[in-house]
């Protein structure tokens, strides 16, 4: 965690726990909210959600709290993560929140911010929110007569739906395609199915029944078994995996196979290279990408660049280096001709156009590389900080010397879970197992001795 509250991708915690409590809740809404005051005008705020049971709880507190800094909520209910920082702009907001743990189970929450551009917040601002928490902000916050408002907001579904729409040439039509889509039970059980349907699909739904307690449930981008089986049973051109916040993609094709994002951003890149649209002279991912995408890149004369795991980090990097297509190996893809963050729907659109252009199918047009043999591991850890450890950090570098200039190594905790994420791979596929065993074997006997 970077400081006390915020990590990879903003506060994320088990929920009615720290910190993830409505109190804290309502600071983050006070704090955030005195943050962006910017002159005389009614401030406002959209606020939207997932589907989860505890996102009832921390919504009514960041309302609390955003009103006592004298701002006005607009309250959209359970909607996609792209979608919030899409209608900040749209509705000229000076902030937005979205109530989401993303792919975590129902029983974990967070909060995302983005600034009046819709985008995720700097980590300077976020520093800067997260050293008010603690502090006492009261004679800061509104006077009586200042304080903020809050209301539903209705047609943010069909809004978000039509900027999905006109992300495709006007002309093109899905009509043809039969598409299964997994909405994880999560923020997009509406809006997926109804913008491929829009558009021309057959479209099979699954996993739009959210009950508060359901959504990542063996189902969605994390899960996907469900998905490639419903395209085998309906024998389907595709299949789309989201995740509760419908911020990441993967695709199924109609073997039942799975494209990850390395190999989505690899084949948006060659079609948008082709057709002069591909920005800046590569890709931004993170350092969990496959260098098979590096190699790819490559063969085209493009760069990949690579960020620390995150997408805010993409973002900021393409955003620097004006890249317009970034993303994640785990199907957060950035699309910044269209999008400010991830966007799994919008990303889909994008792999359905080449669909129809090139009139093959996913299996032929998504296997753009063969990935380099990769072995991620996890290690629960109960506190600490086991990678500072003597023995440990012997083996990492006895790791790095083994697997010299043909491979990486990744070793990193978790932003969002108490965890060490171990990464190797190269073109050994026995010595990038053995690598990541000894060093999984090594914080595991640390975190014993602790």
């Amino acid at each position: 965690m970077a400081g006390n509250y915020f990590g990879t991708d903003g506060i994320r915690g088990r929920a009615n726990k720290f910190p993830m409590t409505a109190e804290i809740a309502m600071r983050v809404g006070m704090a955030a909210g005195l943050s962006f005051q910017r002159g005389s005008h009614r401030h406002r705020v959209v606020l939207g959600k997932d589907t989860r049971l505890s996102g009832y709880m921390i919504e009514n507190a960041m309302v609390s709290g955003l009103c006592a800094a004298g701002m006005d909520v607009f309250l959209l209910g359970p909607i996609p993560t792209p979608a919030v920082a899409m209608l900040v702009r749209s509705l000229r907001a000076d902030i937005g929140v979205m109530i989401s743990a993303s792919h975590n189970p129902y029983y974990d929450n967070g909060i995302k911010l983005f600034g009046p551009d819709g985008y995720k917040l700097s980590d300077e601002i976020e520093e800067r929110i997260e050293g008010m928490l603690d502090k006492d902000i009261d004679l800061a916050l509104a006077d009586s007569d200042g304080l903020g408002r809050a209301k539903r907001v209705d047609g943010v579904h069909d809004r978000y739906i039509e900027f999905a729409k006109r992300t495709l040439p006007r002309s093109m039509s899905l009509s043809g395609l039969r598409i299964v889509v997994d909405c994880a039970n999560g923020a997009a059980y509406k809006v997926a199915p109804e913008a491929l349907w829009e558009l021309g699909a057959e479209v099979v739904a699954i996993n739009v029944e959210p009950n508060g307690f359901n959504i990542n449930k063996e189902c969605g981008s994390t899960h996907p078994a469900g998905l490639q089986k419903k395209v085998h049973e309906v024998r389907a051109d595709i299949g789309i995996a989201l995740d509760g916040d419908a911020d990441r993609v993967v695709i199924v094709d109609e073997n039942g196979a799975i494209v990850d994002g390395d190999q989505i951003m690899a084949l948006i890149a060659e079609s948008w290279h082709q057709s002069g649209r591909l920005a800046g002279g590569g890709v931004v991912s993170t350092v969990m990408s496959n260098l098979g995408l590096e190699r790819f890149l490559g063969g085209m004369k493009l760069q990949l660049h690579r960020t620390k795991v995150g997408d805010r980090y993409v973002v900021e990097h393409m955003r620097a280096h004006g890249l317009n297509v970034g993303g994640e190996q785990s199907g957060h893809i950035v699309l910044s001709d269209f999008s400010t963050t991830g966007d799994g729907l919008v990303s889909a659109l994008q792999v359905l156009a080449c669909i129809k252009r090139q009139g093959r199918p996913v299996s032929e047009l998504s296997k753009k590389f063969e990935p380099v043999p990769q072995l991620l591991k996890n290690v629960r850890i109960a506190g600490g900080k086991p990678l500072e450890e003597a023995p440990v950090k012997a083996a990492i570098e006895d790791a790095r010397h083994r697997l010299g200039k043909a491979g990486r190594l990744v070793i990193r905790p978790s932003g969002t879970e108490p965890l060490i994420r171990v990464m190797a791979e190269g073109d050994d596929p026995q010595l990038v197992e053995a690598v990541v065993n000894d060093i999984v074997e090594v914080i595991s006997e640390t975190r014993s001795a602790a």
